[in-house]
């Protein structure tokens, strides 16, 4: 399974495979076929090995898109080697193709195109004489070249198509030569080009600035790094995701209501879609990080989560555990359970929830900063009436 974005050479390399090892080369697409299909190549692939000899490529291009019944008729042909199966896939294997054909696969990524190598892609269209450009007199700059690479966003066919485009406008029955100059080039990429790589290091540093700026509490970093990012082609559902978690993990109960702001920016974005929704990032953005601050949850969760996988499966204490039958009953379940509403305080002393092995843990831990700051005090409250000691 060949598993990269777009343009990264996937049906190429399985084009290479089959030439090079001798093998015939089958081809489907899981866009326009059924099992019907599926069936035929693999007859046509029995056939070639009866009558030939020869061994064959099955190639699938967008494998994901099959369901698990069309995915379950590839399983005889490649156990009994039929077909070398090799499936193209630009989404998660992991989630997308059943575990069955899965466990019979290897998995390579192929990472997006740099701008180097898509540079050198296009230095080798314009000198080749057979399938490129090198028959053409063609003038055209380092710096265009480099636009249009970068422009490209790592997807090689685009590269080429940038290429094809500029050549062909540029192109006069008058001219003795073919000469691309910028404006085109611009015109082309479609117009102003952003520096911004959504699969690579920039967007995790744009990203990263993102984050840290609203944890800052920066807003006027906290929206220019959210602009670059939409401006750059970002997905706004992927930002919208990453100012929920935001929500939580640094401003959390110091003001509950930013959980509800970027829930509703989300939604915003969902019902007016681009460019009107975008605004509402922006006062989503700017509300975290104007926002007083506490990661109190996200410590209390990190570390409930750790004493959860160093200790196993803790049994529950008997007193709070659920008895819906008179077996359950007289084993114990529910026994001493002190029903909190009845007491002083709506608290029950004396009463604990953590198992044995964990008495006395204490995972939240609230600051002083906003509503949290009453949070800290009802927490304290709450620690006497039980019995123990406030936490600080």
């Amino acid at each position: 399974v060949l598993w990269g974005p777009p343009g990264t050479g996937k049906t190429t390399l399985a084009r290479i495979i089959a030439e090079h090892t001798g093998y015939a080369f089958h081809q489907i697409s899981a866009v326009f076929s059924g099992v019907k299909d599926i069936r035929g190549a693999i007859d046509a692939a029995r056939r070639e090995r009866e009558e030939h000899g020869r061994p064959a490529v099955l190639f699938v291009d967008e494998v994901h898109r099959f369901n698990k019944s069309q995915l379950d008729g590839f399983l005889p042909a490649v156990e009994d080697g039929t077909v070398t199966l090799i499936g193209a896939t630009t989404e998660n294997p992991s989630f997308e193709l059943n575990a069955a054909l899965l466990s019979r696969c290897r998995v390579y990524i192929l990472k997006a195109l740099d701008a180097e190598a898509l540079r050198g892609l296009l230095d080798r269209a314009l000198a080749d004489e057979e399938r490129g450009y090198g028959a053409w007199p063609v003038t055209i700059g380092d710096e265009e070249l480099d636009l249009m690479a970068a422009a490209a966003d790592g997807d090689a066919r685009r590269a080429l198509t940038f290429l094809e485009l500029a050549l062909e406008t540029s192109r006069t029955a008058e001219a003795e030569r073919v000469a691309v100059d910028r404006e085109t080039v611009e015109a082309v990429v479609g117009g102003r080009v952003r520096r911004y790589d959504k699969a690579g290091d920039q967007h995790y540093d744009l990203i990263s600035a993102l984050h840290k700026a609203i944890r800052g509490s920066d807003p006027d970093g906290a929206v220019y790094w959210l602009t670059r990012m939409l401006d750059g082609g970002e997905d706004p559902l992927y930002l919208a995701r990453r100012l929920v978690r935001i929500a939580s993990e640094d401003v959390g109960n110091a003001d509950p209501r930013a959980l509800q702001v970027t829930l509703d920016a989300r939604d915003a974005f969902d019902f007016l879609g681009s460019p009107e929704g975008e605004l509402a990032l922006a006062q989503a953005a700017t509300y975290l990080a104007v926002a007083p601050k506490s990661n109190a949850a996200y410590t209390a969760y990190n570390e409930a989560l750790a004493d959860a996988r160093e200790h196993g499966s803790l049994a529950v204490p008997p007193h709070i555990r659920n008895a819906p039958t008179r077996l359950m009953q007289e084993l114990g379940y529910g026994e001493g359970y002190q029903y909190d509403h009845d007491h002083a305080g709506g608290v029950a002393a004396d009463q604990t929830f953590l198992p044995q092995a964990l008495a006395g843990r204490v995972y939240y831990r609230p600051t002083d900063r906003g509503l949290e700051g009453r949070f800290r005090e009802r927490v304290r409250e709450l620690q006497r009436r039980r019995g123990g000691g406030a936490d600080s």
